[in-house]
């Protein structure tokens, strides 16, 4: 395995502000290795019977680990994990407790209490730059390989990709939502990763899907509550020419997304569309507070990104993957015409050094990567 340093020292910051914090990410992103890997800790795995027999009494069990720093993985499998984790906020301030999860835990039936004021949560995106650069291996691999670490390093199978998806059903959905249907729900999940990143019509995926609005809404709330995707809602201040509504949707990895549109050889076009997700992800990993939406006008003109900053004018970001003196920015400069006088900026991957343009009058487009990105989004 590779190293996880902004991970880990997300971890150990967060403790530092609070006594319990709760890690959540899909299936296979890390968790586990994550948090053997961090110094001093001592592991129990909630799924196995005899660790769920010592946390029946959890004060036995916290007085047991006074002074120690404490990983309970999988803790959805406790019958009740957030009486443990609240006892251990108000009455075990010295111990440091970090739980995983595959899910946002709170949002499940078993958790009875929102813990609000009592822990930090951290969400383990797939596979950020950072990640990719200890790991070893191009961007190009990233995005066709995808951000879990096993698929990476060792290349995700249709077989691979099955199985992980039959074990987000019956360990995520099944379990914790008690989703009945199963063929439907699958068939949603594989039209998400094959239709990401564009604009989300319910109607679009009720018939085949063979089931009902409202019920591809529920579908779409528990892929956003599992982190299996990721909702984008539009920028707007209302205006007729603009969508004020319909979300876009983007699936969690680029990996599950190019397999299922059948993308075995990248072409620049690929490259393009997997870029885009991977920026989202890096925002969603490293400006987790950051208000992102997307715009679009009703003649079918779209800035990617759009960054709310409160008492700010809103940054308008465009996603190209190579940035060649030929990027089409028409979209970027309608937005401008409605919106004018924000910061906007061009994220490709093939920028080492930020320079600027002439977007429209008044108006300019500075072209960066990633790392200034954030920077600017911070």
């Amino acid at each position: 395995m590779f190293d996880r340093d902004f991970w880990r020292d997300r971890i150990e910051g967060a403790w530092t502000r609070r006594s319990v914090v709760v890690l959540v990410g899909v299936r296979r992103s890390g968790k586990t290795v994550l948090c053997r890997a961090l110094g001093d800790v001592e592991y129990l795995d909630c799924e196995l019977p005899s660790v769920r027999r010592v946390l029946d009494d959890p004060e036995s069990f916290l007085r047991s680990v006074r002074g120690k720093r404490v990983v309970l993985d999988e803790v959805h499998r406790l019958p009740d994990p957030s009486e443990l984790m609240k006892i251990a906020a108000d009455h075990f301030p010295d111990v440091r407790l970090l739980a995983t999860g595959s899910s946002t835990l709170q949002a499940t039936t078993k958790f009875k209490d929102a813990l609000t004021g009592r822990k930090e949560q951290i969400w383990l995106t797939p596979m950020i730059e950072s990640d990719r650069a200890s790991a070893g291996g191009d961007l190009e691999q990233r995005l066709g390989r995808g951000g879990l670490p096993a698929f990476f390093l060792a290349g995700g199978s249709e077989a691979d990709m099955q199985e992980w998806l039959d074990g987000y059903w019956a360990k995520d959905v099944q379990e914790l939502f008690r989703l009945e249907r199963r063929a439907s729900f699958a068939r949603f999940v594989e039209l998400v990763l094959a239709r990401s990143g564009g604009i989300f019509e319910a109607t679009a995926f009720a018939a085949p899907v063979e089931v009902s609005r409202t019920t591809i809404a529920n579908y779409l709330s528990v892929l956003e509550l599992t982190k299996v995707a990721h909702v984008v809602r539009p920028f707007s201040s209302r205006r007729a020419t603009e969508i004020t509504h319909t979300p876009k949707v983007y699936a969690f990895d680029t990996g599950f997304v190019a397999a299922f549109r059948g993308w075995n050889e990248l072409r620049g076009e690929d490259l393009g569309q997997l870029w885009e997700h991977y920026v989202l992800n890096e925002l969603h990993a490293r400006a987790p507070l950051a208000d992102i939406r997307y715009w679009r006008s009703t003649r079918h003109q779209e800035v990617d990104f759009v960054v709310m900053r409160r008492g700010r004018r809103p940054l308008a970001i465009e996603c190209k993957w190579r940035a060649d003196g030929r990027e089409d920015l028409r979209g970027l400069k309608a937005f401008r015409r409605a919106y004018p006088g924000g910061e906007n900026l061009v994220v490709a991957s093939n920028v080492d050094r930020p320079f600027e343009r002439e977007l429209i009058a008044g108006d300019r487009v500075r072209f960066v990567g990633l790392e200034t990105l954030i920077d600017r989004v911070s």
